[in-house]
């Protein structure tokens, strides 16, 4: 008896394996070629280019504009310390994990290192620096005192920041809330009883005077 060959008996598509490969690859060729025209039309869009080399940037630091000319590649940060004298934000890590260099960006906490200075142009920035009115302590900085929620004092800027943005949009926090609001801060000297208290105190002290206003 003879065997039928299994290729044979198979019904036939009308595609050979050798069309079916061509017809893949010229599949693979059209999609690529039309990323490279995605590129292309991105590239040639219209906006302006910035760098390699130093570029002038206008930052809003505290109310007051700042000039600066530097590359695309400062960070916030960099500008601020560097360029402009503005220390209240420290570098530790660098990596956007400790919270020392925390600022505020339209309101909202940010780290000045993770932040490019050209990317914060045209927004309103608030260092520690520009906290400070005549002269005398934010509620914030007062609750600190008090509780003495401060050792070293490197990372406590950052913790003033994280602390102002947070009482001012949340006017009566929980010791949760406040957990949460300061867990992008470290402090190496554990103070977090004392942060916490002072971020209760000065909450109740913010909140009491806005009602008395």
């Amino acid at each position: 008896m003879k065997r039928k060959n299994s290729r044979q008996a198979q019904p036939d598509s009308g595609v050979s394996r050798r069309d079916f490969l061509r017809g893949a690859s010229v599949a693979v060729s059209g999609g690529i070629l039309a990323g490279e025209g995605l590129l292309h039309a991105a590239a040639d869009a219209p906006g302006e280019v910035r760098g390699p080399g130093a570029t002038k940037v206008v930052l809003r630091i505290n109310g007051q504009p700042k000039t600066l000319t530097v590359e695309p590649r400062v960070t916030l940060l960099d500008a601020l310390r560097d360029r402009l004298d503005m220390t209240g934000a420290k570098r530790v890590c660098d990596r956007g994990t400790c919270g020392a260099c925390t600022v505020m960006i339209d309101g909202k906490t940010a780290y000045a290192c993770s932040v490019l200075a050209v990317e914060a142009e045209g927004r309103d920035i608030t260092t520690i620096e520009g906290l400070v009115a005549e002269g005398k302590l934010t509620p914030v900085m007062q609750a600190f005192v008090d509780n003495d929620a401060q050792q070293c004092g490197f990372c406590t800027p950052g913790f003033v920041m994280a602390m102002t943005a947070l009482v001012k949009h949340n006017p009566n926090p929980t010791p949760a809330e406040v957990d949460l609001a300061l867990s992008g801060n470290l402090c190496r000297c554990g103070t977090y009883h004392g942060q916490k208290t002072a971020a209760l105190q000065a909450a109740k002290a913010m909140h009491s005077g806005a009602k008395s206003a």
